[in-house]
């Protein structure tokens, strides 16, 4: 079912006086689908409810694996007096951000122009036309924190929007301007981007990195890969030291921090500290296909046995436990899950953590090297419990101190294993699934491991085969059946992505045109015709009472951002001048933004990074010989983030395969016959090569290490 679960109902039948959400495909909405509270999808027909009685809207805003949104359902959603206050005096109207981040992303920014700090669950006010007047996250149930009862924020705001229509006339109209406004250009002025620009960015940054622990700033601390990869693009472009230093330290503390599960693999979201002990436990997709690709990025260079450790782990929970379109996690389907709940049993993290007492008990005479190892004490190290992490004593120990607490922690993932699991959001996310699908890919060429590259092309098919519509059109989100569409911006951008890694992985012509089917469906229906860039939502979509478009990453990156190098690449790959000309104006699109904030534009300016100093490997040889693989394994074993790899069949074979008449190895040829790689930065080709290691080589000379 596509879109609205709820469309097709006459709003004068909705039936506002009861619970609506055991109709939603949604876990998050599931799990408040027994609530007393009398919750309605987000729709046409539950806004055309709240016209018909006049009532504002409390709209909730949150996702399945969000601790405080849990906090905030037991305290208000479950609690029958708080309930009828609710339903006597508004339409509530529950959302999950990750089946609408287009309906979250334009209340949450309702909320900064507030003047508040985000978060979820987001809770907003509404008029029945859908637009904010006021707003905040989390409200107790009873007046703590600073912050008035839940029912006695309901009844206020009910109270100001019956008598006070102009009040709330003037705010409406100050919000409702301010989205709006927000989506066209911040700035005039012209910034002419350069490698200097990137340079400068990098120096700024460099700044705010925490030298102790790593990450940017304090508690709470996210990974931000995007800034990460900007500071190590100018390790490589520079030779800066100093970045490097943050970044492997950065990656050092989370990966040996509490934030990563040292049992079964994977990251937790952030850290509520800043030395990345203490997560809200949730894992979601989007931040481990990031971590995975910038880890990879790092081992490429280090070849630090923890990284390779910490991506083998991650891959491993990856295929274990997130495979969805099956009955249960790992069973059939193909694409991946969304995320992994932090609560279990109604407590936050009881699955993950321990108490020295049952260590002791599991491991005998194994547990006090490992308790050493752990940091697991009598009184914990958090909340008098332990969360396991070895970011005290970071580095690896030897060879067999390795193997004595790997066999350790098998066997406490086996007791752990029995425990009653955290929650499963199990729907699928166009947007979410590209990360990962294009970080595994190249993963799987950069290791070696073919069956990484089946899993990521059997989650692509299952992408294609349950969220497309025809050859050219995407949904954004599917779970039981029902599909939301049409997708956004993300969708199309991190798809392309992950359609351009598998091309360039297999050299399959088909994944190649897949890619170039879905830019046309942007420009159709996404494409901001006067301000350039493109909308988050198409054109055919419900209309919002704003368009959002940006290039500021949040914690996925932005579409726009993206496509600045998804554009960039398809140039260098087929010759054609559109692409470059769609990645230019992009970049024009969003240049006025770098100066006033440069923090949320790690995916435009690294796509600006590729646009301008592509690495062209071009490996003339046929696929599928031994000698020819090899040199394509080679070209993923260095650390170039800005490679672009074309393998194309001898001259005297390769019919219309050859390469664009615009790349600079274009009618290079063999050498003795042997499969040869050029490797071209601009319009300059190095030597030909013919074995891994010179063309290794030849990649390490592009960088200034």
């Amino acid at each position: 079912m596509a879109g609205d679960p709820l469309s097709g109902i006459n709003p004068q039948n909705l039936d506002t006086g009861r619970n609506n959400l055991d109709r939603a495909a949604s876990p998050y909405l599931l799990q408040h689908r027994d609530n007393p509270v009398h919750w309605q999808v987000w729709g046409p027909a539950a806004l055309a409810a709240a016209q018909a009685a006049d009532k504002p809207i409390l709209l909730s805003i949150g996702y399945a694996a969000c601790h405080w949104c849990h906090v905030m359902a037991h305290e208000s959603f479950e609690n029958p007096a708080i309930a009828a206050v609710m339903n006597r005096l508004y339409v509530n109207i529950k959302v999950d951000r990750e089946e609408r981040p287009d309906i979250d992303t334009i209340y949450m920014n309702a909320l900064h122009l507030l003047g508040e700090q985000g978060g979820w669950p987001l809770t907003m006010f509404l008029t029945p036309k859908g637009e904010p007047f006021w707003g905040g996250t989390y409200f107790p149930a009873e007046a703590r924190f600073g912050r008035p009862a839940f029912t006695e924020v309901l009844e206020k705001v009910s109270e100001a929007y019956h008598q006070n229509k102009s009040a709330i006339a003037q705010n409406v109209k100050m919000l409702v301007g301010g989205l709006r406004n927000m989506a066209r250009p911040q700035s005039r002025d012209r910034l002419d981007l350069s490698n200097d620009t990137l340079d400068q960015v990098a120096g700024q940054l460099l700044g705010h990195v925490d030298p102790r622990h790593g990450g940017i700033g304090g508690a709470p601390k996210f990974p931000q890969t995007g800034l990460f990869d900007l500071l190590w693009r100018h390790y490589l472009r520079s030779g800066s030291a100093e970045a490097r230093r943050v970044v492997v330290n950065t990656i050092t503390k989370m990966a040996q921090g509490g934030i990563y599960d040292h049992l079964g693999g994977g990251f937790a979201r952030y850290s509520t500290d800043a030395e990345w002990l203490a997560p809200h436990f949730e894992k979601m997709l989007y931040d481990n296909a990031q971590l995975l690709a910038h880890m990879a990025l790092i081992e490429a260079e280090t070849q630090d046995p923890l990284l390779r450790q910490r991506i083998d782990e991650t891959v491993g929970w990856l295929l274990r436990e997130m495979i969805a379109g099956g009955a249960a996690p790992g069973d059939g389907g193909g694409g991946f899950a969304a995320t992994q709940d932090a609560d279990s049993e109604g407590e936050e993290g009881r699955f993950y953590v321990w108490q020295k007492a049952e260590i002791d008990s599991l491991l005998g005479d194994a547990a006090p090297d490992f308790c050493a190892a752990y940091d697991v004490t009598e009184h914990g190290n958090w909340e008098h419990k332990t969360i396991l992490r070895r970011s005290l004593a970071p580095d690896l120990k030897d060879d067999a101190t390795e193997a004595r607490l790997a066999a350790a922690r098998a066997v406490l993932f086996a007791a752990r294993d029995k425990r009653i699991k955290p929650g499963w959001d199990d729907k699928v996310l166009a947007d979410w699934n590209g990360l990962m699908i294009a970080a595994l890919t190249n993963l799987s060429m950069q290791y070696d491991r073919p069956d990484w590259l089946a899993a990521a092309e059997r989650a692509f098919g299952f992408v294609v085969a349950t969220l497309g519509i025809g050859d050219d059109k995407l949904g954004h989100s599917w779970r039981a059946d029902q599909l939301v569409f049409p997708g956004l911006l993300d969708d199309y951008a991190n798809m392309m992505e992950a359609t351009l890694a598998l091309y360039e992985a297999t050299g399959r012509p088909d994944y190649l045109a897949q890619a170039k089917r879905w830019g046309g469906t942007l420009e159709a229906e996404y494409a901001d015709a006067v301000n350039g860039g493109y909308f988050l939502t198409a054109r055919s979509a419900e209309a919002l009472v704003a368009r959002t478009r940006t290039a500021a990453d949040n914690a996925t990156p932005a579409g726009n951002g993206t496509l600045v190098g998804v554009f960039a690449r398809l140039w260098y790959l087929t010759g054609e001048i559109d692409w470059r000309e769609r990645a230019q104006s992009l970049l024009d699109a969003f240049a006025g933004d770098v100066p006033r904030n440069f923090f949320p534009m790690g995916s435009y300016l690294n796509g600006f990074d590729l646009y301008a100093n592509a690495v062209q490997v071009a490996i003339i040889g046929r696929r599928g010989e031994p000698a020819t693989d090899a040199l394509v394994r080679a070209a993923y074993t260095v650390s170039v983030p800005n490679r672009v790899l074309d393998v194309i069949a001898p001259q005297s074979e390769n019919g219309d395969t050859a390469l664009p008449e615009t790349h600079p190895a274009a009618g290079k040829t063999q050498i003795d016959g042997r499969p040869t790689a050029y490797v071209c930065i601009g319009a300059t080709c190095g030597l030909p090569v013919t074995t891994p290691g010179e063309l290794a080589s030849s990649l390490k000379a592009t960088r200034a290490v």
